[in-house]
């Protein structure tokens, strides 16, 4: 059998044009979309609405431009165009198509025929039981959550370039593509993922390609996009990376990950450990970066006394770092430990080690961790949850609003245009 062709080296997002989505039912669809000045007047209402939803040049108007050759695929459905006033840089006519909420992209379904299979995906149920529930085969299931990852992450769940987070974290997750290691370049904020990339290698190199397309994304909304800190576990090539993206970020070292070091080698002691772990503890609660200072210096002196061996050692780490732990008294809004972070990696390592990680192209992984982070956005929050009575999704948290009340169809009028536009105005 011949192999496949899998010797890519980098993950590059193409530019590729996108219909512009609208949030609406079926049945109000089928009505407007018959009359044209009805339909104008359904989209005017849009665009004064939801904004970034559309082109900024549509701001100059536009005009009706017929409608698309029905599809092959979904005959039934018409699909209208327009074509702004504006033409574009190079002097082309700028067209767009207006997709409804509820039609899935490439027409290849109905949103309520696959919102429930692609809720599951989001928890790791792999293509296979997909098709063993709800039918088709196994690459339309793919196909689909393909698509859905050559959306922009940062675009797509940030509608407002003001609400791009001054503080982010970061870590790459460990997994393997093809039975070689890879890594993913994770980069959360506000309790969403903004950035996943696959790393081929943990160096300084391949960590600026991964997480620059973060950087890219929120560039876009905001060309003078600078976070001020990014939390992270203190791996030399990730701490590099981020100083090449962002020049002048601050490095915030992750304290949890240096408690965990000391634990793993230091659980044994029991009653010591225990004072240790409160020591530990009492200094993160530190009220000021004196005071915060101080107690290291009290525990490396107790410890040089108390303590002996690998957990000796790793307090020592600890103390050691001290100067750049104590960095986040200055920003009161940074992240001083990974939690946040952890709370999105804990589910996708249960959806890699389900799919067995990564088999076939490394644009196929690209796009499939770009589409998990945007179901695990926009995905509900459990009933039962405390937070669900006051938010639906990490996006509603983060954005105040939702386009649709149904959660799939909040994430396609979400990816209008690939989430590349927002039009910088505040809600």
């Amino acid at each position: 059998m011949p192999q496949r062709n899998n010797n890519q080296t980098k993950t590059e997002i193409p530019a590729i044009t996108r219909p512009i989505r609208i949030p609406i039912e079926r049945e109000a669809y089928e009505i407007i979309v018959t009359d044209a000045e009805t339909f104008r007047q359904y989209v005017d209402i849009m665009l004064k609405l939801y904004p970034e939803l559309f082109p900024p040049d549509m701001q100059a108007g536009y005009k009706l431009h017929g409608k698309r050759k029905p599809s092959k695929k979904m005959p039934e459905l018409t699909l209208r165009r327009i074509q702004l006033t504006l033409p574009d840089a190079q002097g082309r006519a700028q067209v767009y198509t207006i997709a409804p909420s509820f039609v899935m992209p490439y027409l290849v379904g109905y949103t309520e025929d696959v919102e429930k299979a692609l809720f599951l995906h989001r928890f790791g149920v792999p293509y296979w039981a997909l098709t063993y529930v709800f039918g088709k085969d196994d690459m339309y299931w793919q196909r689909i959550v393909v698509s859905l990852g050559k959306n922009d992450l940062v675009g797509t769940t940030v509608k407002d370039p003001e609400q791009l987070p001054g503080d982010v974290l970061a870590d790459e997750k460990h997994t393997r593509w093809n039975g070689e290691k890879a890594y993913l370049a994770t980069t959360v904020a506000s309790e969403c993922i903004l950035g996943i990339s696959v790393a081929q290698a943990a160096d300084e190199e391949h960590l600026t390609e991964a997480y620059a397309h973060f950087k890219e994304e929120a560039r876009r909304l905001d060309p003078d996009y600078q976070p001020q800190t990014v939390n992270i576990d203190g791996w030399a090539a990730t701490q590099l990376a981020w100083k090449t993206l962002f020049p002048t970020i601050t490095i915030i070292l992750c304290f949890l990950h240096a408690f965990l070091s000391i634990r793993s080698r230091g659980k044994h002691l029991k009653e010591t450990f225990a004072t240790i772990k409160q020591r530990i503890w009492d200094i993160y609660h530190a009220k000021h970066a004196t005071s915060f200072m101080q107690q290291i210096a009290d525990l490396q002196q107790w410890a040089q006394h108390h303590v002996t061996g690998s957990t000796l050692d790793a307090i020592l780490k600890l103390c050691s770092k001290a100067d750049r732990f104590v960095l986040a008294f200055d920003y009161p809004t940074a992240h001083r430990t990974s939690n946040m972070l952890d709370r999105a990696l804990d589910p996708l390592d249960r959806a890699l080690y389900a799919a067995r990680y990564f088999h076939g192209h490394l644009m196929s992984a690209e796009y499939e961790m770009r589409a998990w982070a945007l179901l695990y956005n926009f995905r509900p929050y459990c009933p039962r949850a405390k937070i669900r009575q006051t938010f639906r999704s990490p996006f509603h948290r983060l954005n105040g609003f939702v386009y649709h009340d149904n959660w799939l169809q909040n994430l396609l009028v979400a990816t209008s245009l690939g989430g590349r536009y927002a039009a910088y105005t505040i809600r």
